[in-house]
């Protein structure tokens, strides 16, 4: 991953991570899922949000404001 990104959500649940990466697109924050899931067994592992940093502020109050648990 390159510089200036921060991991912001994680979550066991693909179905949640993407809720929080879809919130955050359509405020336009870039956002990028990294699932480090075991690939045959899905219980083992998590899916990871990254934004960039300078976007940190804005994402914990779209966040906030949407209810979504950090």
């Amino acid at each position: 991953m390159e510089k200036g990104w921060i991991k912001i959500f994680t979550s066991s649940n693909f179905y949640q991570s993407e809720i929080v990466k879809q919130v955050l697109t359509g405020h336009h924050i870039d956002t990028v899922l990294i699932n480090k899931q075991d690939s045959s067994h899905k219980a083992f592992g998590n899916i990871e949000v990254y934004i960039h940093q300078k976007d940190f502020s804005k994402a914990i109050e779209i966040m906030i404001l949407n209810q979504i648990s950090l």
